[in-house]
């Protein structure tokens, strides 16, 4: 497998991740990779204050992940050199609101149906996965994949639903805000036929991508080609290991030309 040159998605401690923008460039170094994009959920991260900064020899793009709802299922969108827009922030803090109350709710009813109290004050940036490590932490009887599987995951009787960013004004979000705008991870969607389809509006799809299956890529191939996208990718990095999954240096040269373009 060629060397990846960039990690184009990557979580940091601004929402579920574990890395602080501090320890990006020596995790980047480990990872032999030049580039990193900060890709945190629904939050341009607070602590970059351009759409490219370099640190410590690592050029660190500001980015986010926006989820957004279509008609057939919910997609991830990665924007990438974001120059914040009023209506963006305005968005993401809309989402933030959202997403610390359903926090509230979805603890009030773990703690009531296990009679536990868990060590968590919900604040901007908090996703299922902050809920998950506290269960797992608590004395309650799971682990943190139980209680997803069992408590807090979809369906399940701690479950709550968040709100979701229409498919068409999240991406008319991004566009204003960033140079590149693509779709995370297209072969994991249940409809993956469908996911791609959207890519005629956008400007890149995350052909790189560490799937915990085989996957075939020829339709992500066969969208690149359809609508001339740059091939982006990355490890979704959740936890300090970085570049399990990038584009290579030829692919990073022209995504880096994009970005200068605005």
């Amino acid at each position: 497998m060629t060397q990846p040159a960039a990690d184009l998605h990557v979580h940091t401690t601004a929402s579920d991740g574990t890395l602080t923008v501090p320890e990006l460039p020596a995790a980047a170094r480990r990872a032999g990779v030049e580039w990193v994009a900060v890709t945190d959920h629904d939050r341009v991260h607070p602590d970059l204050d351009a759409p490219v900064t370099d640190r410590d020899g690592v050029h660190i793009i500001r980015g986010i992940e926006l989820r957004v709802e279509t008609d057939r299922q919910r997609l991830d969108l990665l924007g990438y050199g974001v120059e914040p827009t009023d209506a963006l922030l305005a968005e993401c803090d809309r989402l933030q609101q959202n997403r610390v109350d359903r926090a509230h709710e979805i603890i009030d009813r773990v703690e009531a149906r296990l009679g536990v109290t868990l060590d968590l004050t919900p604040e901007p940036g908090i996703g299922r996965p902050h809920i998950a490590r506290a269960i797992a932490e608590s004395d309650a009887p799971y682990d943190y994949q139980e209680a997803f599987d069992e408590l807090i995951g979809d369906g399940c009787p701690c479950y709550v639903a968040r709100e979701i960013t229409p498919f068409d004004r999240g991406r008319e979000l991004l566009a204003d805000a960033c140079p590149v705008v693509g779709l995370a991870h297209p072969l994991r969607y249940d409809d993956p036929d469908a996911a791609l389809a959207h890519t005629a509006d956008l400007d890149a799809v995350e052909r790189y991508y560490p799937y915990e299956r085989a996957v075939d890529p020829t339709p992500v191939d066969n969208a690149i080609d359809r609508h001339d996208l740059l091939a982006t990718g990355g490890s979704d990095a959740h936890d300090t290991t970085l570049g399990r999954a990038g584009p290579p240096e030829s692919v990073v040269s022209r995504f880096q030309q994009q970005l200068e373009k605005r």
